[in-house]
């Protein structure tokens, strides 16, 4: 499965990068497939494994937040690797053509 999230320190003040780079460290620790960029981090594997990531960065952003927002969409595909990647491959063929 592909999720894709977006936490968000509520309450810590008014710049959120220390915060979300510790929620994207936890990501990157994790060793599953995982992406940045400026609104979301997705993160691929299997559900128990995903979810595990997901809550310890939320963990990891409550630490220094009183509260945290947790945005979220999921691709739910049972045995399907590589998702990652290949969707945004078959977009840049479709764009070379």
């Amino acid at each position: 499965m592909l999720v894709a999230f977006s936490v968000t320190p509520i309450g810590a003040g008014e710049s959120v990068g220390d915060a979300v780079a510790e929620a994207v460290r936890v990501v990157r620790a994790s060793g599953l497939p995982n992406r940045t960029d400026a609104m979301f981090t997705t993160i691929e594997g299997e559900w128990d494994e995903v979810m595990a990531v997901v809550r310890q960065a939320v963990d990891a952003v409550a630490k220094v937040s009183p509260r945290v927002s947790l945005s979220l969409k999921a691709d739910v595909r049972p045995g399907v690797t590589g998702a990652l990647t290949a969707k945004v491959e078959h977009i840049e063929r479709v764009l070379g053509q």
